[in-house]
């Protein structure tokens, strides 16, 4: 009797893997990235050095931001994407907590892991994690307190915010000052969150600290040759138009000529051709021309002689952002000036940062629009106060719509342990365990924030778990001086907002891993050889 062939039912290259080996490589890939980012948490956390693989190395970048290093390595394992994909997700919603959310969602998946091997089935720890996610989710809800009835103490409720997200960025030595930068930004906008209106612009020279707001708009360009560097009243057009057709196009045409006259008057009528497109802009009435593209020389010779400012190549993000700012709408034809809507500003004018010069527009339309200048040694540094100063934009302009604030350092993740443990104590079955599983996963943040800085965690935890029986639920990390402190006197709080969207992504993030059983991977395309005859 012959016994039976396996059936191929997959493709030759395909793989699969199945069961407990599935449900282990998606542990094992979660864990490694939660594991890769973990040391970066809390306001000692350490940075990174991210290098581009380019034939020189040319691209350096020294960061801690959650997001920003998930984005940059090159993951292959399909649950380590998962979480890759949730810390992007975070940057993209709240702007902040990247790296809260992935550790959590690792966390999470080591408890799975310890369950899983005591025989535990999944179904039975996803029911008891959605019951402790919902009861630590109505404890952080009933721990927020609002403020945003009283301007001044709303006021103090956003520096402590920008603070406590800045606190663990470059920028912490310097934090109160780029903290009052972004308030006064993000006031700036009354409510609207609008962040196109706040531009940011890097400048190498000087130091941090004199980093400042410029109330107005900066532009990197310059003005044209011969043209008005400064224009009180501005009324700007702004385009997105070709201003080269002064210039012959040779290369891809055929002219056929019998004397060099001829060449010259194909020039003449060119030059005709842009003086009749430029005095078509001109009959706008305005005296201010930014266009996104390049101005050649004809073009901007004719624009100083009709004493107007040209303005050119516009990169299109400033030039999207000047047409919102400056109230107008960007053109490409300009037969109907009635039609189009002009951009108004007060003054225009050129002005000096370091060596290089600038175009400042003061009193826009947009009254809130305004550009943080940021200084620095070195272009790192530049780049991740940059990401810095806007992850606490992000969170701050959020804060604004919505004004909830919860303790940080910790706290809140201490409180919402203790609702689950409770929770888990008057549970019967093995769902309780479930639920003890990820109050234990909720300790472990201020455990890796406390181990990041260098002190005895399992002191620190162990006394703050201990004032939080007692009901003080202020209580939280101090980890300027390695104690227990109190968050309200101290000033750490954090948005409730970035705090719910931490909780409730990281445990469906897990949920997600952890129902794996079956891990399929397509066979390869083969490349198909070209038959030459």
């Amino acid at each position: 009797m012959t016994a039976l062939q396996p059936i191929q039912i997959l493709k030759r290259d395909a793989e699969e893997e199945k069961g407990e080996t599935a449900r282990l490589s998606s542990f094992v890939g979660a864990i490694a990235i939660g594991e890769l980012i973990k040391s970066t948490l809390g306001p000692k956390g350490m940075d990174k050095i991210l290098v581009s693989s380019g034939p020189h190395n040319e691209g350096v970048q020294v960061t801690n931001d959650g997001a920003t290093i998930l984005k940059s390595i090159g993951v292959d394992n399909p649950a380590a994407k998962v979480l890759v994909d949730i810390s992007l997700v975070q940057d993209d919603e709240v702007g902040d907590g990247t790296t809260s959310v992935t550790v959590l969602a690792c966390e999470l998946l080591k408890e799975a892991e310890i369950l899983i091997a005591s025989k535990i089935h999944p179904q039975t720890i996803i029911s008891g994690w959605r019951k402790a996610a919902d009861e630590a989710r109505k404890a952080l809800t009933e721990a927020a307190r609002d403020n945003s009835a009283d301007d001044e103490k709303f006021r103090e409720d956003l520096m402590n915010i920008a603070r406590t997200t800045l606190s663990s960025k470059i920028l912490v030595h310097h934090r109160d000052h780029f903290a009052r930068l972004a308030v006064d930004a993000v006031l700036r906008l009354k409510g609207s969150g609008n962040l196109e209106a706040i531009q940011i612009i890097k400048k190498l020279g000087s130091r941090l600290a004199d980093s400042y707001l410029e109330e107005g708009f900066l532009l990197e360009k310059k003005v044209g040759v011969n043209q008005p560097k400064r224009i009180d009243n501005a009324s700007i057009l702004i385009a997105n138009t070709a201003m080269d057709t002064d210039k012959i196009k040779v290369f891809g045409s055929k002219v056929r000529v019998d004397s060099t006259q001829k060449i010259a008057e194909l020039e003449v009528a060119e030059k005709e051709k842009m003086k009749d497109k430029v005095n078509m802009i001109l009959k706008h009435k305005i005296n201010v021309f930014i266009n996104r593209q390049l101005i050649y020389n004809y073009p901007e010779q004719l624009f100083a002689d009709a004493n107007v400012m040209a303005i050119e190549h516009a990169d299109f993000e400033g030039i999207e952002r000047l047409a919102l700012v400056l109230g107008g709408e960007i053109v490409s034809t300009f037969g109907d000036p009635e039609k189009v809507k002009l951009g108004k500003c007060k003054l225009i004018e050129e002005v000096m940062i370091g060596e290089d010069k600038l175009i400042r527009f003061s009193g826009v339309a947009l009254g809130e629009a305004c550009t943080i200048v940021i200084r620095g040694a070195t272009q790192q540094i530049l780049d991740e106060a940059e990401r810095s100063l806007h992850d606490a934009l992000c969170v701050l302009s959020r804060m604004v719509k919505e004004t909830k604030v919860v303790y940080g350092g910790g706290c809140s993740e201490m409180l919402m342990a203790n609702a689950v443990q409770r929770l888990a104590a008057t549970t019967p079955g093995k769902e309780s365990m479930a639920m003890e599983s990820f109050a234990k996963a909720l300790r472990q943040l201020p455990t890796i924030i406390a181990d990041n800085a260098g002190y005895d965690s399992s002191e620190l935890i162990s006394q703050l778990k201990a004032l939080h029986a007692e009901e003080k639920t202020n209580k939280g990390l101090d980890m300027a001086k390695g104690t227990v402190g109190d968050m309200d006197t101290l000033g750490i709080t954090e948005s409730f907002l970035v705090k719910r969207q931490v909780l409730l992504s990281a445990a469906e993030a897990a949920e997600m891993i952890l129902r794996v059983d079956d891990i399929i991977k397509a066979a390869p395309r083969k490349r198909v050889p070209d038959h030459c005859s």
